[in-house]
């Protein structure tokens, strides 16, 4: 699977500039490209202003994206805020290339920063199967939680993080994907915005691409860039039947 990353400076607050900004780079992508990858938040930054920038589910972001995908033949990945019933979401939106979709609210919420406070949680995982791949869609702080993103009965292959991931805990961002791939042995394909926003937070990026043994595919990328990346899934599957560490793993029931 052609799986492409974009890691960008976001605009504080200004859907307009950055779906300009994701609109163009897209646009200008291969067009054999099966799946696009775009931060959390992405057309706002980790805003804590939902109020400011909230829209409908089937708002202008979902309308942009939905053509986008049908324009490029490609399924496209994403966070944004999303206002529902009188209540916000961080919903992690995953376009499919005839522009049906389905969403993903974040479970885990940034309590550091008062993201419980405003935002909804949600309370069900997401896994599409897509192009004969089976990919759980996950948001950022989720990374922290492995009972939460642990696979049960080999249901997925591709684990994907969409991050505003800051800076000063890029350690800990790049530990945990390793972790998260070796411990499911599933590939991981992360994306993180870099910058700075107005709250003088800093984002280093680190965006990457992980395989099941651990091994990067693709360093951690620093500034904005664009990387794409050809995933095969016949050594996933020869590497789970060979190493059979999966069928090993306890069974559990998360409430």
């Amino acid at each position: 699977m052609k799986t492409t990353l974009i890691q960008f400076d976001t605009i504080w607050e200004d859907k307009k500039a950055n779906l300009k900004y994701v609109q163009d780079k897209i646009l200008n992508l291969p067009n054999d490209i099966d799946l696009i990858v775009l931060p959390e938040m992405f057309t706002t930054g980790f805003t804590m202003n939902p109020e400011m920038v909230a829209e409908e589910e089937q708002g202008d972001t979902l309308q942009i994206i939905q053509k986008l995908a049908l324009d490029k033949q490609t399924a496209i990945t994403g966070s944004w805020v999303v206002k529902e019933n009188g209540n916000y979401y961080n919903r992690l939106f995953f376009v499919f290339p005839d522009g049906s979709y389905k969403t993903y609210d974040k479970r885990h919420l940034f309590t550091l920063a008062g993201e419980e406070k405003i935002y909804e949680p949600g309370n069900e995982k997401l896994i599409v199967s897509y192009k004969g791949w089976n990919i759980c869609l996950l948001v950022c702080y989720d990374l922290r939680f492995p009972v939460y993103s642990r696979i049960v009965n080999q249901n997925y292959d591709l684990l994907v993080y969409v991050a505003s991931w800051p800076d000063c805990r890029i350690d800990a961002w790049d530990a945990l994907l390793k972790a998260r791939a070796i411990e499911n042995m599933s590939y991981v394909v992360a994306v993180n915005r870099c910058g700075t926003d107005p709250n003088e937070v800093e984002y280093s990026g680190h965006s990457q691409v992980i395989d099941f043994t651990g091994k990067h595919i693709v360093e951690a990328l620093v500034n904005e860039q664009i990387r794409i990346k050809n995933l095969e899934k016949d050594p996933l599957q020869t590497a789970r039947q060979k190493f059979a560490f999966l069928n090993d793993a306890d069974d559990f029931e998360l409430k």
